[in-house]
């Protein structure tokens, strides 16, 4: 298991808030927020993966590109590799960004259509590095060897590539200028089932071969389940429980953890039969109109009378487990609520 410690963490993020301004009207007024992160804070150790999960419009994607700025974030600080890029000048921005680079959810439309595999892959390498021709396609080469593309095929254009293909493209790119930190914004949803092993089997043998550590987003709950050292658990822009995975998918805290675990397929017809499943009730509130107090408390079976009225804290239950819930704070054994019914 790895040593959570801060200080041995490559990234911090603490308190990150990235808000989308709304205009209305004919002056265009800002009457709004749409608060697609809200407080976010983890860190990830070196060499680890931390996988962030929830269902879609929770804000998980909007993190990722926040982490990497970019976007230029609402509030909050992000320090990679003993960095703080949170308030970094563009050009200082651009000198980081070899550290961290990102696999993003749709091969097709991250990959330029007029550009041939070899321009794409190269392209870092001509905006960070001075390398001569050759050495950048040797460089070229072997990336595409490290990510097991055929090198016959660096002249030909991304619509001649299979959608794994593509995201093997994509892959290789990201590795170019040797980055330290890699964000997976949902690297396989776009892909079929068969090649989505072939593409995660891939991560993870180039994080033991080249020391990358890795945010994985994603809303399969099975797959991060296989790739991730820690979960990470986001609802409404908020994370509400951050545990270890083996602790996590077997004995999850939040309320909507457990929710989000009971409807993970049950491939055991006998314990498909018997499993018990948590049906949440209504629609995800609007994030630019969050309800007062836990975000959850509109759809949560254990909903108390605090939850309407006090946001829970983030806060540490146990030796590695963080959760926002006020089953698990001192704040509700200081009450008297009782659960609603």
């Amino acid at each position: 298991m790895f040593d959570l410690r801060t200080d041995m963490a490559l990234v911090k993020v603490h308190d990150l808030k990235m808000h989308f301004p709304i205009y209305t009207g004919v002056l265009r007024r800002h009457t709004g927020d749409v608060k697609a992160v809200d407080g976010v804070s983890f860190d990830i150790i070196e060499g680890e993966t931390l996988g962030l999960v929830g269902e879609s419009g929770c804000g998980k994607s909007t993190c990722g590109r926040a982490v990497l700025r970019l976007y230029d974030i609402t509030s909050g600080s992000i320090v990679i590799d003993g960095d703080d890029i949170s308030t970094m000048s563009q050009d200082d921005l651009r000198r980081k960004r070899p550290t961290m680079q990102m696999v993003f959810q749709d091969p097709q439309a991250s990959l330029n259509p007029r550009m041939t595999v070899a321009g794409i892959i190269g392209e870092p390498l001509d905006e960070h590095t001075k390398l001569t021709k050759s050495e950048r396609e040797a460089r070229i080469y072997e990336l595409m060897d490290q990510v097991g593309l055929n090198r016959d095929f660096a002249n030909r254009y991304p619509h001649e590539f299979s959608g794994g293909q593509r995201q093997r493209i994509g892959i290789a790119r990201a590795l170019a200028l040797n980055p330290k930190f890699i964000v997976c914004d949902e690297p396989i949803a776009a892909l079929d089932v068969s090649i989505q092993a072939q593409v995660v089997n891939l991560l993870e043998d180039l994080q033991e071969r080249l020391g990358l550590t890795y945010l994985f987003i994603s809303h399969d709950l099975s797959m991060v389940r296989h790739i991730a050292d820690r979960v990470a658990v986001m609802y409404l822009g908020k994370i509400v429980e951050l545990a270890s995975r083996d602790d996590l998918y077997s004995d999850p805290l939040h309320p909507y953890t457990k929710a989000l675990l009971s409807a993970v397929p049950e491939p055991d017809p006998t314990l498909h039969d018997t499993a018990e499943r948590v049906i949440l009730t209504g629609d995800v509130p609007s994030p630019s109109n969050p309800p007062k107090g836990c975000n959850f408390c509109t759809r949560c079976p254990a909903v108390m009378d605090i939850c309407h009225r006090v946001d829970p804290e983030f806060l540490t239950v146990r030796p590695g487990r963080q959760v926002a819930c006020h089953h698990y704070s001192e704040t509700k054994n200081t009450n008297v609520d009782q659960p609603v019914t």
